[in-house]
């Protein structure tokens, strides 16, 4: 059988067996200070696919340095098939300052595939497409709510993508949402080059939720498992398929005061259900607001204060709240007292 060749990023070559952190520089700040995007490599001994798992693309999302952070120690690793590319921080920039964007104020996921001269954020993109994307069979981006706001944990697909739709069920997240491929951000940029991307959302900008944590962790094990990359060792199946939302809308504040929530994220509601008031500071006027249609709640606002017109619920749309409300239980109650989770090594 033929020796398996090294894997080459930027200036370094990874050997077979072997894993790197590597250093791909991305500009100079003005104090002189060099930014780079740091990749770390394991390089299997055996073929297999390229994949690559994303963090930190908005700078306040620091859910996916935790999951990337676990999958790295990761006993499965040892004996990988292929090659994984992790990049825990792709917005170095937005990461040192607590914010989800570059210094510029540009979003990073609405200027991919980006060029090699143009603005930061563009020559940042562009860095991520050329390096990382190009040399990848699939990709897995793992994002948060922005901040005031938390998601409950899903992943999001393009329509009409047999691939995604069945990777997304391999993954076993509570939730799969339908979205549509938005101009500039590294799905659809990823897409136009025939990649594919899984868009994981959990949790809530500059904090750490745990929940969401193990159901990104134990989805990116599940997908490497399938791709035959990794044994199946400790990595658990889903007990339940995820709830399938169609298509989602957010519902916003019909006035300005103080928000008070009477449903969780997370939890499915009917049709004409009270999910939340707003009411002045002084009490003399309030107003409901009331699910539209059968649904999930996949997304909220957590800060109470609000004015007139803010997104405070997103609201996924459901077939049938019965059919649901079961494998949404199950699916929760593994992620809480799952064996895969048990051991230190992976904490």
């Amino acid at each position: 059988m033929a020796k398996r060749q090294p894997f080459t990023i930027g200036h370094a070559t990874v050997a077979p067996g072997s894993r790197l952190t590597v250093d791909l520089p991305v500009s100079v700040l003005s104090d002189h200070t060099p930014v780079t995007m740091s990749a770390h490599v394991v390089h299997g001994r055996q073929d297999g696919p390229t994949v690559f798992v994303s963090g930190g693309v908005h700078g306040d999302e620091v859910i996916g340095v935790e999951i990337i952070r676990r999958l790295l120690r990761a006993p499965n690793l040892a004996t990988l098939k292929g090659t994984l590319i992790a990049v825990p921080i792709v917005n170095a920039f937005g990461f040192i300052n607590h914010s989800r964007y570059l210094p510029d104020r540009r979003d990073l996921n609405r200027v991919f595939p980006g060029s090699e001269n143009g603005s930061l954020a563009s020559r940042l993109a562009h860095l991520f497409m050329t390096e990382i994307v190009a040399r990848s069979d699939l990709g897995i981006d793992l994002h948060s709510a922005a901040i005031h706001r938390t998601n409950y944990p899903q992943i999001r697909i393009s329509p009409h993508n047999p691939r995604t739709k069945e990777l997304a069920s391999v993954f076993g997240a509570p939730i799969v949402i339908q979205s549509p491929l938005r101009d500039g951000s590294l799905r659809g940029a990823a897409k136009a080059q025939g990649k594919d991307i899984l868009l994981y959302e959990a949790g809530e900008g500059l904090r750490l939720d745990e929940l969401s944590i193990r159901a990104g962790l134990a989805g990116i094990l599940r997908v490497l498992r399938h791709m035959g990359m990794v044994p199946a060792k400790r990595i658990s199946k889903p007990k339940a398929a995820p709830q399938f939302c169609s298509s989602s809308k957010w519902l916003r504040a019909p006035m300005g005061g103080i928000l008070r929530i009477y449903k969780a994220d997370g939890e499915l509601v009917r049709k004409g259900d009270l999910l939340g008031a707003v009411s002045d500071p002084f009490g003399e006027a309030s107003e409901d607001i009331i699910a539209p249609f059968d649904g999930l709640i996949v997304g909220r606002a957590v800060m109470p204060v609000v004015n007139e017109g803010d997104a405070v619920f997103h609201l996924g749309r459901v077939g049938s709240v019965e059919k649901a409300e079961d494998s949404m239980e199950d699916i929760n109650a593994q992620l809480e007292d799952d064996p895969m989770f048990d051991e230190d090594e992976i904490i």
